[in-house]
């Protein structure tokens, strides 16, 4: 595994990391609320940067590569702070579909070999 997918993986934990504040946004007021708003900008940010930085370099990973793990470890990650955090069901299916991303995430990773 090359330095840009642990990039990619770092940026798409701040994916969900704007994900969960802009949740958390939603259920304060006040100065609480600006600063989870806060943490929302200081995370896209961040997690944009990273995306970009994946997909230069030496070694880049493929743009519609990149895009779709990068969105998919926000997806998984946010599906599991939404049931830490905000007490949303665990249900069958939603387990089933959340496993069937995970391994599309590992399968576009396997047959980007040559990044």
């Amino acid at each position: 595994m090359n330095i840009n997918w642990i990039i990619l993986i770092i940026g798409g934990i701040f994916e969900t990391g704007f994900a969960v504040s802009l949740g958390k946004a939603q259920h304060t007021s006040g100065r609480e609320m600006w600063l989870w708003l806060l943490s929302f900008i200081v995370c896209v940010g961040i997690s944009m940067y990273l995306l970009f930085k994946a997909m230069g370099g030496e070694n880049p990973i493929p743009v519609g590569t990149a895009y779709a793990v990068w969105g998919a470890i926000g997806a998984v990650g946010t599906v599991i702070a939404g049931i830490l955090l905000f007490k949303e069901p665990v249900t069958f299916w939603r387990m089933f579909f959340i496993s069937t991303l995970v391994i599309s995430v590992i399968g576009l990773q396997t047959v980007s070999t040559d990044t």
